[in-house]
């Protein structure tokens, strides 16, 4: 089965808007694992607009289940990953000022720098993943750069879904084929829905984990978190 990790990102949005502490993050974390999420994700960003730095302290002894965070591996994320120890951590290629994650890494630019980034945190025992955008030359330099997963990029294919384009999965499939082939594991995230997940996932060999936040915060206001927590899980059977 698909892991589901549960971006809290909007859960801190929601607080910040307000000030004080409603709704609490961390009774929030404790929640969704208890309504069966298999990971709790957060994304803090430098102005801390929504997760703050504190957040990813404060959570570390709630989650008991799959930790992921995801974020622009600058100097202060670094050290805050290092503290922390999380069970994975997702490099972003985020700007400071980006409203949201738009590009997956350029493996084969960056190459030296990810490697001497992700050594330092695998020889801290967290696994690492590289958000990517479906591209074959890319899974390669992924493999290259030491990597243990990719996070498949998945925004072009939530749209395209949307319009009724079912074969833009074709180079999220050749993706996944090579990945498998090279032994780098699978994750993906962006704009995946309960509308567009179980295609996804139906096509994608050997997914291990996807990371849903926006979607299924905004499912759960019309849903509730539960009951929208147990139809992605029915989903990624």
């Amino acid at each position: 089965m698909t892991k589901l990790s549960v971006n809290i990102n909007k859960v801190a949005t929601l607080r910040n808007s307000r000030g004080g502490n409603t709704p609490n993050v961390v009774q929030f974390a404790k929640d969704i694992q208890r309504f069966g999420a298999q990971g709790v994700t957060i994304h803090p960003r430098p102005d801390e607009r929504h997760i703050k730095y504190q957040d990813a302290f404060d959570l570390k002894p709630v989650v008991y289940t799959e930790y992921n965070i995801e974020g622009n591996p600058i100097p202060k994320f670094i050290d805050m990953v290092l503290k922390i120890k999380p069970t994975q951590v997702t490099l972003v290629p985020d700007a400071v000022d980006a409203l949201t994650s738009n590009a997956g890494w350029d493996t084969i630019k960056h190459k030296d720098f990810l490697k001497e980034v992700i050594q330092e945190f695998k020889s801290n025992k967290i696994r690492t993943s590289i958000f990517l955008d479906p591209v074959v030359k890319q899974v390669e330099g992924a493999k290259a750069t030491g990597a243990d997963r990719i996070e498949l990029y998945t925004e072009a294919y939530a749209h395209a879904y949307s319009l009724g384009d079912k074969s833009a999965i074709n180079p999220f499939i050749e993706a996944a084929e090579l990945a498998n082939l090279i032994d780098l594991g699978i994750n993906a995230g962006h704009d995946l829905s309960l509308d567009n997940i179980q295609f996804f996932k139906e096509q994608i060999p050997n997914l291990l984990e996807v990371s849903i936040g926006h979607a299924l915060i905004s499912e759960s206001l019309y849903l509730g978190i539960e009951n929208v927590i147990n139809m992605y899980l029915n989903k990624l059977k």
